[in-house]
């Protein structure tokens, strides 16, 4: 998808692009406190005690020829799980030369299935040129957060699992944005963004709708109503005898409501709100990405005559649409 982006980073970092990173990482703590939880309309399921975490930044990458600089953070997930590989929660963050002057705009970025981030980082790599710190941060039991040869994966057929795993993913994404909003003479507290791409974009609406700290909320390829959606696909079709015989459509909408965006349509009416979307998706039903349009407010998008993977033809298109986004203009 943003395949250019992605070899520009790729060129970035070959030999002879890099300055000499600093060794010495960066270890402290954060606080994730959000009292007004209930008031803001946060679900339930996706709020989290006040509680402290313990970060390590590290400097991985300085990018002489553009002044970017990359770094991984890392800090505990609030959510501990029978893998000890997903209990960490890792990002990494893309700033600026200079680090931005003053106090930046900054997006979390999530990545598609396939999960390797190479379209996140090239994400991030094409804000943090265009003056936004973008932070990638791996999805439950996605890259170093599962084990070598591991057949764990954030979906499966098995929802319930699944489910939790989106849970947790939410979960972490709200402590990132709290590790952001710690920081503010670094990034803008008031302008903090989220950008998804295929999955990341369903489950970064529900990270959005759930996180009152995110305002400018950026999703590419985004789909709700996902039980009706896709009952009725193609690519449902070998899924939908088993379906049937544990319930059908009703118990499914059942299992997976709490991490159906449509289900938080209400606080993403109230994000500056962004749809990006293919008008011949062959994996997101453009019937899904009309349902939660309509039922967020109708706010803006944008039809591409494209399918899924081929609206990477329109990537200018869609990088200055998502950058002027989360820039908060």
């Amino acid at each position: 998808m943003i395949l250019r982006a992605s070899l520009v980073l790729t060129a970035l970092c070959l030999p002879g692009a890099l300055r000499a990173a600093d060794a010495t990482p960066e270890i402290g703590t954060f606080t994730f406190d959000c009292p007004t939880d209930e008031k803001d309309g946060v679900a339930e399921r996706f709020r989290i005690p006040a509680c402290a975490f313990d970060y390590k930044l590290s400097l991985r990458h300085d990018l002489k020829a553009t002044g970017v600089k990359v770094y991984d953070l890392t800090f505990p997930s609030p959510v501990k799980t029978a893998v000890p590989e997903n209990n960490t929660v890792h990002c990494e963050l893309f700033l600026p030369a200079g680090g931005g002057k003053g106090p930046i705009p900054a997006a979390v970025v999530l990545d598609i299935l396939q999960g390797n981030a190479l379209i996140a980082r090239g994400q991030c790599m094409w804000l943090a040129q265009h003056g936004v710190a973008g932070m990638v941060v791996y999805m439950a039991h996605y890259g170093p957060r599962r084990p070598p040869g591991s057949a764990n994966r954030l979906i499966s057929t098995n929802v319930t699992k699944s489910v939790e795993g989106v849970k947790q993913t939410v979960l972490d994404v709200r402590c990132a944005v709290a590790w952001l909003a710690s920081r503010p003479a670094q990034f803008d507290a008031k302008n903090l963004g989220l950008v998804g791409t295929s999955l990341g974009s369903l489950v970064g609406a529900v990270v959005a709708a759930n996180e009152p700290r995110l305002t400018n909320v950026c999703l590419l390829l985004p789909g709700g109503g996902l039980v009706d959606a896709y009952y009725n696909h193609p690519k449902a079709e070998p899924y939908r005898p088993l379906v049937d015989l544990l319930g059908g459509k009703f118990t499914l909408k059942l299992l997976i409501g709490p991490v159906d965006p449509i289900t938080y349509a209400k606080q993403l009416k109230g994000k500056n709100l962004l749809m990006l979307c293919a008008s011949r998706d062959d994996i997101v039903p453009p019937a899904a990405a009309k349902a939660l349009w309509a039922a967020t407010g109708k706010q803006k998008i944008v039809w591409y005559d494209a399918t899924h993977v081929g609206v990477a033809w329109f990537l200018m298109p869609v990088l200055t649409e998502m950058t002027a986004h989360v820039r908060g203009k």
